[in-house]
């Protein structure tokens, strides 16, 4: 049997070779002493040289898949391995030798840190990624007004071919334009928000409830985040600019209603103490609308006494003028009786009388057109002075005549 005595090389193989001939030498033994035939004899050696061919061949076969599958994992570690370094965007990595020796298992070993350690990379960097993008996303909703739409768990990295520092920095870069432009936009609503408070404290308005119909968030107790997106920046501007028109208007009514006030005032001769009531309104004629801060100073409460205060001096006029009208009226009849002169007509004045009760004529006007009818009648009856003084001599002589003869004949 030349199969059991070829010599395999190893100490294993010799092992086997010596106890595979011890046995096979207790087997010619026994088929001696039982007497077995050659043929039976040579029959069962080949059969025990085919079945060790079969039981090495299925070992080469295992030795084979065995082989092919370090091959297999070694070049998936080192296909992972390069694909991590490019989407890490580094070259190599420390520790990792550029060309491996030895056995497959060998080389498995050698790999296998290195790749851990690449994995780790990896998974920080993502998960670094992740967290900048998540602040990204969240930070993006707040500007376009959407905070409340936004899901961190479902936050997806963009590119996972792509984890290298440059793209790292890039979103940092984006992260830190959106926080500069956050906080610029939380400062002009602050901004806004603060105006808002003071123009509606000067016009005796609820600033919160004015602030709320904008957006809730903006007057929020509990400091959620406010709403800082391009429609609620408009909206408060909108509103800033129509609270500065308000106060623009209620100045300037403020400011005619005080110029009515001096004038009412001088002609009626108030007193002092009528007029300290409305020295706030008297005050706010020096000012303009930019220099007008304290509270309550242009509430709808000041206008309305003001106006109530303009109505009843306007009252008090009228009866006034009433009588200066008629007083002057007397005085422009003395002098049209006085000088022979055809008198105004009494329609004429009762009329002018009724325009003064409803306040549809000027009194300062009226006032003045009397004065200057006044001072016609004085100078056509300065003009008739001569003649007057004649008639008057002549009716007195007239006079005396007509008692002489009334003397004479008695």
């Amino acid at each position: 049997m030349a199969s059991f005595q070829t010599p395999i090389g190893t100490r294993s193989s010799t092992m086997l070779e010596t106890s595979c001939g011890y046995l096979l030498q207790e087997l010619q033994m026994i088929w001696d002493e039982v007497g077995e035939d050659q043929f039976d004899r040579e029959k069962v050696l080949l059969d025990l040289e085919q079945e060790c061919l079969e039981v090495y061949r299925r070992k080469v076969d295992d030795a084979n898949v065995s082989r092919a599958r370090l091959h297999q994992e070694l070049a998936e570690a080192e296909a992972e391995f390069t694909h991590l370094l490019l989407s890490l965007g580094e070259r190599s990595l420390p520790g990792r030798p550029e060309k491996m020796a030895g056995t497959l298992k060998e080389q498995l070993d050698s790999i296998t840190p290195a790749l851990r350690e690449m994995r780790l990379r990896k998974a920080e960097r993502m998960k670094q990624l992740s967290a900048i993008q998540v602040q990204i996303q969240k930070i993006s909703a707040e500007i376009e007004g959407k905070a409340e739409n936004v899901d961190s768990s479902r936050v997806v990295i963009e590119n996972k071919t792509d984890l290298s520092v440059t793209k790292l920095e890039e979103y940092q870069n984006e992260l830190q334009r959106l926080h500069s432009e956050k906080n610029e936009r939380l400062q002009r609503v602050e901004k806004y928000i603060d105006t808002v408070h003071k123009l509606s404290a000067t016009l005796g308005m609820d600033a919160s409830t004015i602030i709320t119909k904008i957006h809730p968030s903006l007057d929020d107790p509990f400091g959620r985040s406010k709403n800082i997106s391009d429609s609620i920046l408009e909206k408060l501007k909108g509103t800033v600019e129509s609270l500065k028109e308000e106060k623009q208007q209620r100045l300037e009514k403020l400011h005619n209603l005080g110029k009515t006030l001096t004038n009412l005032w001088e002609l009626m001769d108030s007193p002092y103490g009528d007029r300290r009531l409305f020295s706030h309104v008297i005050r706010l004629l020096s000012f303009s609308s930019p220099e007008i801060s304290d509270p309550g100073s242009l509430t709808l409460y000041i206008i309305e006494q003001a106006e109530a205060e303009v109505k009843r001096l306007d009252q008090l006029k009228a009866s006034k003028m009433k009588e200066l009208f008629i007083k002057k009226q007397m005085e422009l009849e003395d002098i049209c009786n006085k000088s022979h002169m055809v008198i105004p007509s009494r329609s004429g004045m009762e009329k002018i009388i009724n325009l003064i009760h409803s306040g549809e004529i000027d009194h300062a006007n009226l006032l003045t057109s009397m004065d200057e009818q006044i001072s016609r009648a004085k100078e056509e009856a300065s003009s008739r002075k001569t003649i007057m003084e004649k008639v008057e001599k002549w009716m007195l002589t007239c006079d005396e005549e007509r008692w002489l003869e009334e003397y004479n004949m008695n």
